[in-house]
C-alpha cells in the first residue's frame, strides 16, 4: 500500500519509518525544511519523563519509552526536578506524581530547602520549599532526533518532499493518508476546527553570566511549581544556552501568523527568575521562539482514523507533551493507519464530541 505521511515533525517521521518495516511503500511530504523550524517538535530540547501527576496510564507508556530513549546518544539522562512552593499536598502535581512513581518502584528522592541550598544552589530554597528529584529522565535533542530520523527514513527508501505545501488533502495522491500536521490540522481538516486550539508558548534561551551553576549535576530538568506557574527549563545545553519555557494557557495564535514572543511574556519570565533563580534575573536573553501547540480539548494525543474517510488517519493533537513518547508514536500511528487493533488507542480516539471540554492539566488552565 502507498502511504503519504504529512507533516515530518515528530508524529510524521517516526510514522513514517513505522509503516514502511511493516512494509507500506511511503512518502513523507513538509511544507518546509525538515526539521522544520516552525514545527512543535523542533527546538533544542524537549523533557523526557514519566512523572504525569495522578495519571498511571501515562507514567506506564513513559516507562516503556524510557527505555528506548536510553539507547538514543541523543538522550541526557539527568533526572529532573519538580519543585513546589508549598508542602506537597494530595491532589497536587508533584505530590501525586511522587505517590505514583514511588507506587511503581521509582526511587525519587524527597528535597526540602535544606537539600535544595546543598544540592541545587541555583534555586531560591526560601521560595521553593518542597518537591522531589527523580534520577530517571532528562531531556533529548529534539531538533537533531527529528534530523537523525529523516536520515534513517531516507536510508528505508522512504520519498521524501521538503518545501512542498499542500492547500487541500486532493492534492495527495495516495492509497492512505496520514495527517501529522499539528497546528496546521483544522486548515486542511476544518471540521476538526473545534477539536483542537492552537496555542502559543514562549520559550527562551539565555546566557548565564556563570555557566557551572545551571550545569546537569546541579540543575537537572525541572519544573518550578509547574501546575501554578508553568515554567519548566532545562539544564545547560551543550551549545551554551540555557532554556526555560512555559507550559501554560498560552495565546491563540494562527500557525502561518506572527510569532513574536511578547514584552509581557519577557516580563513575567523576569519576575519568575528574579524569584525563583535570583543568579538570572538579568542574564541576556540571546533567542526566543514561539512553540505553537496543537492542544487536543482534554489534553490527550489524537490518533485515529476518519470516521467516514477510511483512507485516511489523523495523528496530532501534541498538547505540549507528545514528543517524549516518540520511541512508542510510529507504533501507534501505524497500528490506526492499518486497522490493527490496539487497546492503546481508545484514549487517542476520534472524540469531536469534546469541543466544550477543557483539559484537566493544571497549568494549562485558564
Amino acid at each position: 500500500m502507498h502511504v503519504a505521511v504529512v507533516g515530518a515533525g515528530i508524529f510524521g517521521v517516526t510514522a513514517a519509518l513505522e509503516l514502511r518495516r511493516r512494509g507500506c511503500d511511503v512518502t513523507l511530504h513538509d511544507f518546509g525544511p525538515i526539521p522544520n523550524p516552525l514545527a512543535e517538535s523542533t527546538d533544542v530540547s524537549k523533557a523526557v519523563r514519566m512523572d504525569y501527576g495522578a495519571d498511571d496510564d501515562y507514567c506506564a507508556r513513559m516507562e516503556r519509552a524510557l527505555a528506548k530513549w536510553r539507547e538514543s546518544p541523543l538522550f541526557h539522562e539527568t533526572g529532573v526536578m519538580y519543585l513546589s512552593r508549598a508542602p506537597m499536598a494530595p491532589g497536587g502535581f508533584e505530590h501525586d506524581s511522587w505517590q505514583v512513581l514511588t507506587r511503581r518502584g521509582h526511587r525519587l528522592q524527597r528535597v526540602g530547602p535544606v537539600d535544595i541550598r546543598a544540592r541545587f544552589p541555583a534555586w531560591n530554597a526560601d521560595v521553593f520549599v518542597d518537591g522531589y528529584f527523580n534520577p530517571e529522565g532528562g531531556w533529548a535533542e529534539s531538533g537533531r532526533v527529528v534530523a537523525s530520523l529523516l536520515e534513517e527514513a531516507r536510508s528505508a527508501g522512504i520519498r521524501v518532499h521538503e518545501n512542498l505545501r499542500i492547500e487541500g488533502l486532493e492534492d495527495v495522491k495516495a492509497e492512505h493518508v496520514v495527517l501529522c500536521t499539528g497546528a496546521w490540522t483544522s486548515k486542511l481538516l476544518p471540521e476538526l476546527a473545534g477539536s483542537f486550539v492552537e496555542s502559543g508558548q514562549p520559550v527562551f534561551h539565555l546566557k548565564p553570566r556563570d555557566p557551572s551553576r545551571f550545569e546537569a549535576g546541579v540543575f537537572p530538568t525541572y519544573g518550578a511549581d509547574i501546575a501554578t506557574t508553568g515554567w519548566y527549563g532545562f539544564p545547560m545545553h551543550p551549545s551554551g544556552v540555557l532554556k526555560i519555557a512555559n507550559h501554560g494557557p498560552g495565546r491563540r495564535l494562527d500557525p502561518d501568523g506572527p510569532r513574536d514572543v511578547t514584552a509581557a511574556s519577557e516580563r513575567v519570565l523576569r519576575e519568575f527568575l528574579r524569584v525563583g533563580f535570583p543568579q538570572l534575573h538579568d542574564a541576556p536573553i540571546v533567542a526566543t521562539r514561539t512553540c505553537i501547540y496543537c492542544d487536543t480539548r482534554d489534553g490527550h494525543l489524537w490518533i485515529a482514523r476518519h470516521p467516514q474517510r477510511e483512507n485516511l488517519t489523523v495523528a496530532t493533537g501534541g498538547s505540549g507533551h507528545a514528543f517524549k513518547f516518540a520511541p512508542l508514536l510510529g507504533a501507534w500511528i501505524a497500528d490506526a493507519a492499518l486497522g490493527v487493533p490496539n487497546p492503546e488507542l481508545h484514549r487517542f480516539r476520534w472524540r469531536p464530541e469534546l469541543v466544550s471540554q477543557r483539559t484537566e492539566e493544571a497549568a494549562r488552565k485558564v
